[in-house]
């Protein structure tokens, strides 16, 4: 197998109707709870060893996972060989003890080891994961797993019901014995699209991907998001996050994978805090052009910020993505659904071509995904300083009435980072505007515990109020030069 082989494949799929997966798992795996499902383990002495550094672990069928994914090793010569699937590769838990299954069962995903010291190859931690439909997760060096990404994301938002495209084999392909990358081969269907993929992985401090993805749709797309990314907010210090949403109680101060989109186009770099608690979806679009980079952050990276000891929130990855090649026009879109629960992913991100993606045709893609801190990758152009967090409260602090008065709320915004003037008497200014209602006696001060600056300033809203969001954005300058990304808040 090549990878060209792989789009080959991709283009006969697309060519014919779509064929949905047998839904074929036995009762005994369909049947299991979650606990049930956890309790099955592979065996880490059946691991396949990849070269000196990799080795890989397989993930059973049952419960949620469901379908069937084919697993191959394509060594550096000849054909590729299957994995085959054996009951007594795993240890399958109190439920399912003494049971087998058919050799055709198959595996419903699996993850890659490596060892992060090239000076202890036996020493191996897991860095990559692919389980369910198009869904994988990168981590680098000291990170815990957070946000995912997607292969591909189709009518997210609406209108129509959302589609998820599923990775349906993958070819691991066998790296040379001192190779510090590894590449995989994955084949993608759904009923709209069909595609193939390559992903080169270097799993490092940071881990880095390069994607390259062949698509073929079988109807046309006018909402096909690229490079999707997908995460959870709960809640956070993004204030309450939206009008008339009811607070979380929880002992911990912040609960989240990730708190803001960061954008980067020609000239300007932006910054959209993460929000939860409206009555309904909300899709936000930003549009590029050039799109330069864009990526789902996890800023706040202290322990105290969150006081999970298990979740370690403080240590979720953000993922970067640069584009290179088959973007083109478009926006980067945000979807936010308002939730309850922890354990939901509701941020959805990624990038939507301007124009409908045809039937019948191969879209080209490539790009490069980056595990990060609080800031995107270093090639991100300029020194400028970022948003760190957003308050929101009432602008009476003197005289509060209770409940607040909705036609004067207040927003504190935080900057640090490169750039910013450490004198307190310098002339820094903030440029605020908002698409609906004034922004009122905007505020400076320099904050001497972090050496950032901090900018108060009241946002009144009009009456009556506009249908749909209402956008307040703020960013600071000396002397006519940017210091800051823009801060991008809906009111």
């Amino acid at each position: 197998m090549t990878f060209e082989g792989v789009k080959a494949k991709a283009r006969v799929l697309a060519a014919n109707p779509y064929q949905a997966p047998a839904d074929d798992l036995p009762p005994a795996l369909a049947g299991l709870s979650y606990d049930g499902y956890r309790a099955i383990t592979f065996r880490p002495d059946a691991s396949p060893r990849l070269g000196r550094y990799f080795s890989a672990q397989l993930f059973h069928r049952g419960f949620l996972q469901r379908k069937r994914v084919s697993l191959f090793l394509q060594p550096r010569g000849g054909p590729a060989r299957p994995i085959p699937y054996a009951s007594d590769l795993f240890d399958l838990g109190p439920d399912l003890k003494g049971q087998a299954f058919p050799p055709d069962l198959g595996f419903a995903g699996f993850r890659l080891h490596v060892a992060f010291d090239a000076n202890a190859p036996g020493n191996q931690d897991e860095f990559l994961v692919f389980l369910g439909a198009s869904y994988f997760r990168l981590r680098g060096f000291g990170q815990e797993y957070g946000l995912s990404a997607r292969g591909a994301a189709i009518r997210t938002g609406g209108p129509g019901a959302e589609e998820f495209p599923d990775f349906t084999a993958f070819w691991i392909c066998e790296p040379e014995a001192e190779a510090r990358t590894i590449e995989i081969w994955a084949q993608l269907d759904s009923p709209s699209l069909a595609g193939a993929y390559r992903f080169e992985v270097a799993p490092g401090d940071p881990s880095v991907m390069r994607v390259e993805a062949a698509l073929y749709p079988r109807v046309a797309l006018d909402r096909l998001g690229l490079a999707p990314l997908t995460s959870m907010f709960l809640h956070g210090a993004n204030g309450p996050g939206a009008r008339r949403s009811e607070p979380f109680d929880d002992f911990r101060p912040q609960v989240h994978d990730s708190d803001g989109l960061a954008v980067v186009t020609r000239g300007e770099r932006l910054w959209r805090p993460l929000t939860n608690g409206r009555a309904h979806p909300q899709i936000s679009a930003f549009g590029v052009d050039p799109l330069e980079g864009f990526g789902l952050l996890q800023r706040e990276r202290d322990f105290p910020a969150y006081l999970d000891v298990q979740a370690r929130h403080e240590a979720r990855p953000g993922l970067w993505v640069t584009p290179e090649t088959g973007f083109g026009r478009g926006a980067v879109q945000l979807f936010e659904i308002p939730s309850r629960e922890e354990y939901m992913d509701n941020i959805v991100a990624a990038f939507v071509p301007a124009d409908p993606v045809p039937a019948g045709t191969e879209r080209s893609v490539r790009y490069t995904l980056t595990t990060v801190d609080a800031e995107p990758v270093p090639v991100v152009p300029g020194a400028l300083a970022r948003v760190v967090s957003t308050r929101v409260g009432s602008a009476e602090r003197l005289r509060p009435t209770t409940p607040p008065s909705p036609g004067r709320r207040l927003y504190v915004v935080d900057f640090e980072g490169p750039g910013l003037p450490a004198d307190r008497n310098a002339a820094v200014s903030a440029d605020v505007s908002a698409s609906a209602g004034t922004m009122v006696d905007p505020f400076l001060e320099f904050v001497p515990q972090t050496g950032g600056w901090r900018l108060y300033v009241e946002w009144r809203p009009p009456a009556p109020m506009p249908a749909g969001d209402v956008i307040l954005r703020a960013r600071l300058a000396l002397g006519g030069t940017v210091l800051t990304e823009t801060w991008d808040m809906p009111a």
